[in-house]
């Protein structure tokens, strides 16, 4: 086993190159080794494929319930903060509402009809910013109908999902700033010590916690055929089931809104895939997965060592930070052939990470594909000539979730 070496390509990486354009970081990391300690996390980074499988299928050896989870600061204990048989209790009650003929039967109709209602007031335009008005609303709306949440409007579940958001990342960055101070910068040192309960999360995102809660709390105590909170109250109790579906409701806006956002831009930005997907609709499925491989909107998924671990010809010592790059294993070009290249007709673009896999696998999938096909063939099919507006920002950015910061489009409004 080995210990880091000073010199290390990993030595010289920065927050802003991880944050805005990584690929060529993860590249030179991952041709040096798979795993590589990088002191501006205080975390070791895994960038190889097989690696990445390996870290995320054995939640004994490297788990998410550790004090430094950012995400149970701010919601509390969920199914995506434990292990073991306290997270097979928080999840299982959530696991057949998210099967894929369940999804089909309580959400695919609202979903294009939803899609359609959204793209149908932006068309006589000829222009607009998809995230806010089709991505983010989309993923809002169904969300809120899918948690009971109907009554809710989607702007002010985006509002509660910015603060969340918000105290999550100050979370994360707080840690990122104890480990730049020193008191994580090597393997085996000490790390920044939280109490899961501690009251470290901005007033903000307590504020909007609270307001979801309570909207909650009025969704379960109102049972009917689509209240899915109402079912699963019965084997969690109230607050565990309100902390599942803040998770809930925090990946199934961020994640999805990124997927919908990197699937249009992916496709807009490259022509001869563009015209493949509209002469054949069909796949546009295929156009989806491959937009997830290359760029997961979930980029990065943390654990912790629960005990000294071999990894990749490297030791791990107990109370290090792992962090697995989804970005950077959907790239291994050990797995992906020609893997920066976005190539719908990709034959193994369905091996991508980013759903995550093993225990922690997203439970959500099948519902975020839903919506991103569906987002993307009511887009291409009612806004015509559809295309990138040339002087606003599209490429993708973010440590932990990646998108676009906007995405400005034109198209013809006369042929609509």
């Amino acid at each position: 086993m080995t210990v880091p070496r000073p010199g290390t390509p990993a030595d010289v990486v920065t927050l802003a190159e991880l944050e805005t354009d990584p690929h060529p970081v993860f590249a030179r990391l991952r041709a040096a080794a798979p795993v590589s300690w990088v002191p501006v996390l205080g975390a070791w980074m895994v960038t190889g494929y097989d690696l990445a499988v390996q870290v995320m299928r054995d939640a004994r050896t490297f788990t998410v319930d550790d004090p430094r989870f950012s995400t149970a600061q701010v919601v509390g204990p969920s199914m995506l903060s434990l292990d073991g048989a306290q997270h097979a209790r928080h999840r299982a009650p959530f696991t057949r509402p998210f099967r894929s003929d369940e999804i089909g039967a309580r959400l695919a109709s609202f979903t294009r009809a939803e899609a359609s209602r959204l793209v149908d007031a932006i068309a006589p335009r000829g222009h607009a910013e998809l995230r806010r008005a089709v991505a983010g609303p989309l993923a809002a709306a169904v969300m809120a109908q899918a948690l009971g949440l109907g009554h809710a409007d989607p702007a002010l579940i985006l509002t509660w999902y910015d603060g969340i958001v918000a105290a999550v990342q100050g979370e994360a960055a707080a840690r990122g700033e104890a480990a730049a101070g020193g008191k994580a910068a090597v393997p085996g040192g000490a790390a920044p010590s939280r109490a899961v309960h501690g009251g470290t999360a901005d007033t903000g995102g307590q504020a909007a916690f609270a307001e979801l809660a309570a909207s909650l709390r009025q969704a379960i105590a109102a049972p009917g055929d689509l209240s899915l909170l109402a079912e699963v109250t019965g084997s969690l109790t109230q607050a565990e089931t309100i902390s599942n579906a803040a998770v809930l409701m925090f990946g199934g806006i961020e994640t999805t809104e990124g997927m919908i956002a990197n699937a249009m831009l992916h496709l807009l930005s490259h022509p001869d895939q563009l015209a493949l997907v509209l002469a054949d609709p069909a796949l546009i499925p295929a156009a989806v997965e491959e937009s997830l491989r290359l760029e997961p909107a979930a980029a990065a998924v943390d654990r912790y060592a629960t005990a000294d671990a071999p990894m990749g010809g490297v030791l791990v010592r107990a109370g290090d930070q792992v962090t697995v790059s989804i970005t950077a294993a959907n790239r291994d070009p050990a797995t992906f052939s020609d893997p920066d290249r976005f190539d719908i007709r990709r034959p193994n673009a369905g091996r991508h990470l980013a759903f995550a896999h093993g225990p922690h696998f997203c439970i959500g999938a099948h519902l975020a594909r839903l919506e991103a096909q569906v987002a993307t063939r009511t887009m291409l099919e009612r806004l015509p000539l559809l295309r990138l507006d040339a002087a606003g920002p599209s490429a993708p950015g973010g440590l932990v979730f990646r998108k676009p910061p906007e995405l400005r489009v034109h198209w013809d409004p006369a042929s609509t």
